[in-house]
């Protein structure tokens, strides 16, 4: 598996900022999830939280599939 290029550190900024809009979700190419991250505010908040410790994690893909490191 290739490495993304993603940066794991401004994505994690931006998901603690913004993650109840999915904005860290489009920066790495997941429109469609971005799109209903930002109908439901983030799952209320709890999606976002879960992309936050997913990010930090390592464990974060972007839309081929590539670890977010």
């Amino acid at each position: 598996m290739a490495k993304s290029s993603h940066s794991k550190g401004t994505l994690a900024i931006v998901c603690f900022f913004l993650g109840v809009l999915g904005i860290h979700r489009f920066m790495v190419g997941k429109v469609g999830t971005g799109i209903l991250m930002i109908v439901t505010l983030g799952g209320f908040g709890i999606w976002a939280i879960i992309d936050f410790i997913v990010i930090l994690t390592g464990g974060f893909t972007d839309k081929d599939g590539n670890k977010v490191k």
